[in-house]
């Protein structure tokens, strides 16, 4: 019995702590998919400088400046959010994987935050339910 309840602790933790990305749900679609991707979009282009984007890295304390790369396709609900991700590169090639929380607002996506997801493959823990 106490390895049983260790076991399901152990996979609720791991749950609870994994990354936000990494998947696709196939019950978003259409126009909700769209709208997300979209605001994303818009997002990179409003917080872009002379084509880079630029976002804070709360790990390094550094603002970022990336060039970008490709849109997923995945994205998954969290909680209240949409998550999906982007990934983009520095001026040293650093592979930056970028996840965006897009929230339906009256029927409008938006974009609340960027979060560095993860450099040259290496994740980065966080938690959003």
């Amino acid at each position: 019995m106490k390895s049983v309840i260790l076991l399901l602790t152990l996979c609720f933790s791991t749950f609870l702590g994994s990354p936000a990305h990494g998947g696709d749900d196939p019950s978003i679609k259409g126009k909700t998919r769209e709208d997300i991707q979209s605001s994303m979009v818009s997002y990179i282009k409003s917080n872009s400088v002379e084509g880079k984007f630029i976002v804070y890295d709360a790990v390094t304390d550094e603002l970022k400046r990336l060039t970008f790369k490709k849109l997923h396709s995945g994205i998954v609900k969290k909680g209240e959010f949409y998550v999906s991700c982007v990934d983009f590169v520095d001026e040293n090639d650093n592979k930056y994987d970028i996840d965006y929380l897009v929230m339906d607002k009256d029927g409008v996506m938006r974009v609340l935050q960027s979060i560095v997801h993860s450099i040259n493959g290496e994740k980065r823990k966080y938690h959003v339910e």
